[in-house]
Order: structure tokens, then C-alpha cells, then sequence
């Protein structure tokens, strides 16, 4: 998830989106085995008490409500020493069990860093913050197998991991960052991470994350410039916001293309859209402007949801995630890390339950 906005419009080509189009094409259509849901906050909410009601408007477990929509698989973050707690590899294994026992299958999201990174921020941890590039691989390495066998030993291994968060131009800056086309610092690292990842559990699969949806051309130069470096990967992961990633026709032939290209599989890692443009806290929402088509209601996030669904679906990918449905706006389960407390939701208006914790009746993920 982009979390600068001004960084974002800077990165992406804001576009719009025909009010009738559901998909375009249909040569490449697959099935969405991948329905997901990053519920990377809902630990926290449920601790503080947020109660979730299903579409009948009965209380209810939110991790059953995701299942009755069509979810199969659930997305976790993993920050390295986050201020707040939450989102460290102790939440995360909490959290793991809470989803594996529901019987969804874990996405584990690395992002190498105390907070969030995007394509705009990629800070490194703390803790490796005066490390070379050697050293970085190291902590790369160690850092992923201790995560990935911690939650093996509980009997939660990881379906898929990604290595990395949306690292549009390269992770663990600046050492890993990808200046004059050079991708050789953040080729070491990826090699570490997958090779991590791929000692704990051999059929983990290892996805790769950018926010590249919106060019073929950064996709083209992103996957080209790390497989000339020899680095392995399973799935290819974009992320799509329409509002900062373009209409639903560039959308399709960026998934087929890279589909195509690198003859392997394609998930939405992030996608969502906004019901309502009215604001629940003294937060400013990340998402202030609609797409031509969809309104921000009920309905409209429904259709959207359902169009992005079709559009993958038909370009060839395998799954959608949709980014944080559970985050309602809650006191107490603020956007910084460093001040949870004391910071506001800004993605109050993105959730798929409304500031009551009411379903959106209108969202399913389908197959």
C-alpha cells in the first residue's frame, strides 16, 4: 500500500475508468485460486474491543464473515521492531494461528523495515541501519528463515511470502536501492530472502511485489533488470488502486504481459475502493476522489471490486487481495506505528464494514 500520497500521484498516471466496462478480454480467463484479504490491523482492533457484523447485521467473527464472502486466504505485514508491537513477529504468530485454524492460507508481507514501505520510503530497520550491503543480505537471510521456521514450528507455515513491499525501485535504501539501472544490490538481497524462505519450506511460494500496475514499461524494466540478475520467483505481484494505477484496459494487458513475459503466476497483491468520501476521525484519508463509474457507496465499491476481480481473472492472474477490508476507523488502532494511539485511520473509508462495523453487503470475492 502506497502510503505517501504525494508520492504516489508523483509515481503513477492517475486515469479513470469507463462506467460499463467489466473486463476486457477474455482469451487468457483463469480461475482466482488466491481470494484475499490483507488483515494486517484487524489483530488490533479485535483487541480493542471492535465488534463486526455479517450482512444479516448479526455480530460475528470478522475471519468467518471474510469466509462467507469467498475469502481463502488471508495477508499479514511483518515489520521488524514497529514502536507499536503490532505487526512484529510475535503479533504475527498470533495472528498466523487465528488464520490457520479458520482454515485460510497465510500470505506472509516482509517489509524489511520498523514501518511502512512503499515506492516512495524503503527504510531500512533500525537495528540494520549502519549495515553494508553484505551485511544486509545476512540479515536478510536470517531474518526471513527465523520469521518463516518460527511459524512452521507453530504449525502455521506459510503458503506464500513475499520478499519485500511493493519495491518499485528497490528495498532497504539505500544500499537496495536500484540506481542507474544497476539492480545488482537488490538482486543479493532478493537471492537471500528467497533462498530463506525456500530452506524453511520448499513449497512456499516466494512472490515478488511491485506497485506496477499502472506501466508496462516499469513493469518491463523492474522483472527484466532482477531476472538479468538471475533472481528466482514464483508469483509476480502488482499492486491496483484505479484511482493512482489507470483504467481497467491498461490493467488487463499489464497482467497479461507480465504473465506472458515471465511465464509465471500473477496476483493483485493490493487492490480497494472507497464507499463513502466523508471521513470518520481527525485523520485525513488517503483517498479523497472516485473513479468514472463508481460512486462511493455501497454499490459502487461492490462494482468496483467485482470489475477489478473480472479484469484479473481475464488477463490471467490467479488471485486478488483486497488491502485492509477490516480497518474500520477504531481509537486506539491509528496509521503510524510509532504514535498508534494518538493517529487516526486513514483508510476509514476503504474498509468494506462502515464505521459501525456493518458488511458492505455488496462485496464478494469470487472464483
Amino acid at each position: 500500500m502506497i502510503r505517501s500520497r504525494a508520492v504516489a500521484a508523483a509515481l503513477t498516471t492517475v486515469a479513470v475508468i469507463a462506467a460499463t466496462l467489466t473486463a476486457p478480454g477474455t482469451a487468457h480467463a483463469a480461475t482466482l485460486s488466491m481470494l484475499g484479504a490483507d488483515v494486517s490491523s484487524l489483530q488490533r482492533s479485535l483487541d480493542l474491543g471492535q465488534t463486526y457484523y455479517n450482512a444479516s447485521g448479526t455480530a460475528q467473527n470478522p475471519y468467518d464473515i471474510l469466509k462467507s464472502r469467498g475469502v481463502n486466504y488471508a495477508r499479514l505485514r511483518v515489520w521488524n521492531n514497529p514502536a507499536s508491537g503490532y505487526n512484529n513477529k510475535a503479533k504475527v504468530l498470533t495472528q498466523a494461528a487465528a488464520i490457520k485454524a479458520k482454515g485460510l492460507k497465510l500470505m506472509i508481507d516482509f517489509h524489511y523495515s520498523d514501518t511502512w514501505a512503499d515506492p516512495g520510503k524503503q527504510f531500512k530497520p533500525a537495528a540494520w541501519s549502519s549495515h553494508n550491503i553484505s551485511q544486509l543480505q545476512t540479515d536478510v537471510y536470517n531474518y526471513t528463515l527465523d520469521v518463516c521456521n518460527s511459524l512452521k514450528a507453530q504449525g502455521t507455515t506459510p503458503d506464500s511470502v513475499q520478499i519485500g513491499n511493493e519495491i518499485n525501485v528497490g528495498m532497504l535504501w539505500n544500499e537496495g536501492k536500484v540506481v542507474n539501472n544497476d539492480f545488482t544490490n537488490l538482486s543479493l538481497l532478493l537471492k537471500q530472502g528467497y533462498n530463506a524462505v525456500k530452506a524453511c519450506n520448499g513449497s512456499t511460494q516466494v512472490i515478488i511485489h511491485t506497485a506496477n500496475a499502472n506501466s508496462m514499461a516499469n513493469a518491463r524494466w523492474f522483472y527484466d533488470g532482477i531476472k538479468a540478475k538471475g533472481v528466482n520467483w514464483d508469483i509476480t505481484a502488482l499492486s491496483y488502486y484505479c484511482m493512482w494505477h489507470g483504467d481497467l484496459t491498461n490493467l488487463y494487458n499489464v497482467i497479461a504481459d507480465v504473465k506472458a513475459r515471465y511465464g509465471k503466476s500473477v496476483i493483485l497483491a493490493e487492490t480497494a475502493y472507497p464507499f463513502t468520501l466523508s471521513n470518520a476521525d481527525s485523520q485525513a484519508n488517503s483517498v479523497n476522489t472516485t473513479c468514472s463509474g463508481y460512486a462511493a457507496t455501497w454499490a459502487g465499491q461492490g462494482t468496483n471490486f467485482t470489475h477489478v476481480q473480472n479484469t484479473a481473472r481475464n488477463a490471467g492472474a490467479i488471485g486478488v487481495f483486497y488491502w485492509e477490508p477490516t480497518w474500520v476507523a477504531r481509537a486506539g488502532n491509528g496509521w503510524d506505528p510509532a504514535n498508534i494511539n494518538g493517529t487516526g485511520n486513514e483508510w476509514d473509508n476503504m474498509a468494506i464494514f462502515n464505521w459501525t462495523g456493518q458488511l458492505n453487503p455488496n462485496i464478494w470475492w469470487t472464483p
